[in-house]
């Protein structure tokens, strides 16, 4: 398990901060918590955002910075709480993504707050002890 002082952040908020135009608020906690060491990735979260990438300067870049990161690994327990997770999120009427299901079982494995601008989090935080901080009204 690792601390539970790391923060994972999602895609959705990545894509806000490191974009040319940056949301500020978000670009602000993100180097914040790049400044305190205190972000984790997962790989899918890394796949999403290398995957996006326009040019192999930038696959390259990029790819270094995210390996500097923390690394929480998905391995089989991971793949199969997030089978059951959805199974019974899917029983409550929420339906979401499983690239999130995963990266919300990941983050609920590690023990690490998840930090997100995707509503699909959210209503996994209802039905889980997934923990989640929400940037959505700031990345409006």
């Amino acid at each position: 398990m690792l601390s539970n002082n790391l923060v994972l952040i999602d895609t959705s908020v990545w894509i806000l901060a490191l974009r040319k135009s940056p949301v500020a608020p978000v670009k602000d906690e993100v180097d914040h918590l790049l400044a305190e060491n205190r972000v984790a990735i997962v790989p899918m979260i890394r796949l999403e955002l290398l995957g996006g990438t326009k040019s192999t300067n930038e696959f390259e870049r990029l790819r270094s910075r995210l390996y500097a990161l923390r690394q929480i690994p998905v391995d089989e327990t991971n793949w199969e709480i997030a089978a059951e997770l959805s199974f019974k999120l899917r029983q409550r009427g929420k339906v979401i993504p499983y690239t999130d299901i995963l990266i919300g079982s990941a983050a609920i494995l590690a023990n690490v707050l998840l930090l997100h601008a995707d509503k699909h989090f959210d209503l996994m935080a209802e039905e889980t002890d997934l923990r989640v901080r929400s940037l959505i009204s700031v990345s409006r």
